[in-house]
């Protein structure tokens, strides 16, 4: 096992599987990340504007590293439909060598 601190995996909500699909396709394509899970289902509770929100999305978990995190914000922001698009990297403490690898040569 490696420590490799300088990868993240990034939260991303998305209205639906269709933009989710899309984001996805434009950060591995563009090499912003190595892999990105698109996981449906997901009900958010949250306020917005003062009110009580309950919307159905899906979640992508996107695999990425730290470094390229400002251009991921960037792209996410570019493309998406939400004002204000969740975007929460959560650090990579321990992962397998092989997995670095694989993130490395990906994001390279």
């Amino acid at each position: 096992m490696t420590q490799p601190s300088e990868y993240v995996v990034v939260f991303v909500t998305a209205a639906n599987r269709d933009e989710a699909e899309k984001l996805a396709s434009v950060l591995v394509e563009g090499r912003l990340a190595a892999c990105v899970n698109i996981v449906p289902g997901c009900r958010s509770l949250y306020k917005w504007e003062g009110k009580l929100v309950k919307d159905d999305e899906v979640l992508l978990l996107v695999k990425t590293a730290r470094r390229l995190f400002d251009d991921l914000v960037e792209k996410i922001t570019a493309l998406h439909s939400y004002d204000v698009p969740e975007v929460a990297a959560v650090d990579l403490v321990r992962i397998s060598e092989g997995y670095a690898k694989f993130l490395s040569e990906s994001l390279s």
